[in-house]
C-alpha cells in the first residue's frame, strides 16, 4: 500500500473533513478505513481524496468528502440498524455506511452505476449490503421500516414516501431546496406520526431522478 496514498487519505480526513464538523470519532475511523480510491472512475482517482465532487455517469457524482463525512455523522448510524440508501451511485457511502450498520440496501436507478457499486462492494470484501435497481419516487416500496435513510441526491422537494419508511426513533438524511443553495436537513421520526426536523448546512447536490424542480417556462 502507498504510503503516498495513505498519507493523502489521513490529510483528507484531517484537513478536509474534521475541521467541516465531524467529529463523530466512528465516522473518521471508517473514512479512514474504507477506500475511497475504489470506488471512484479510474481516471479520476488521483483525484479520490480531493475536496471536490466527482463525475460517476449520468450527470450524477459522488460527493465531497465533507459532505459524505456530515452525512455519516448526522445519521449516527449503530450497530445494530438497518439502513436505506437512496442513491448507490459509487457504492463508497454505501461501504460506509456498511461498516456503521447492521445491513444496508442501497437502490439506484441507473443499472451500470449499480452493476458497479455491487462489484466494487464485493472486492472490498463488504458483505451485509444488498443493491436493487429502482426508483426511489416511482414504484419502489421496501415493505418495511428502516432505522436510518440516506439519500445522496437532492430533492426539490421532499417526497412523503421518504418518512414513511422510517421507524419510530429512525433519522433520514436528506438535500432539499433549490439549486445553489440547498438545505441539508436531518429528520427524525419521534413517534408514529411526529417528526423532528433540523437543519444542519447548506449544500448543492445533483437531482435525484425525478426530483427536479418544475421547467419555468419565461415569455
Amino acid at each position: 500500500m502507498s504510503l503516498d496514498i495513505e498519507r493523502t487519505r489521513f490529510n483528507m480526513v484531517e484537513q478536509q473533513v474534521r475541521p467541516w464538523d465531524v467529529i463523530d470519532l466512528r465516522v473518521l475511523d471508517v473514512l479512514s478505513r474504507v477506500r475511497r480510491e475504489d470506488f471512484v472512475p479510474a481516471d479520476s482517482r488521483a483525484l479520490a481524496f480531493a475536496d471536490v465532487e466527482l463525475p460517476i455517469g449520468h450527470g450524477e457524482r459522488m460527493m465531497k468528502p465533507v459532505v459524505e463525512g456530515r452525512l455519516l455523522q448526522a445519521l449516527a448510524v449503530q450497530e445494530g440498524d438497518s439502513v436505506l440508501e437512496i442513491g448507490t451511485g459509487s457504492g463508497f457511502v454505501t461501504a460506509c455506511l456498511a461498516a456503521l450498520a447492521r445491513d444496508v440496501t442501497s437502490i439506484e436507478i441507473h443499472a451500470d452505476l449499480a452493476a458497479a457499486a455491487e462489484q466494487k462492494l464485493v472486492r472490498s470484501g463488504v458483505a451485509n449490503t444488498r443493491v436493487l435497481v429502482a426508483d426511489a419516487l416511482k414504484g419502489f416500496t421496501p415493505g418495511r421500516r428502516y432505522d436510518a435513510i440516506a439519500v445522496t441526491g437532492a430533492v426539490y422537494r421532499e417526497p412523503a414516501q421518504f418518512r414513511d419508511w422510517l421507524a419510530v426513533g429512525g433519522r433520514l438524511f436528506v438535500v432539499r431546496g433549490e439549486s445553489p443553495a440547498m438545505d441539508a436537513a436531518l429528520v427524525t421520526r419521534t413517534g408514529e406520526h411526529a417528526f423532528r426536523e433540523d437543519s444542519l448546512f447548506e449544500t448543492d447536490l445533483p437531482y435525484l431522478v425525478h426530483a427536479a424542480p418544475p421547467k419555468r417556462f419565461v415569455l
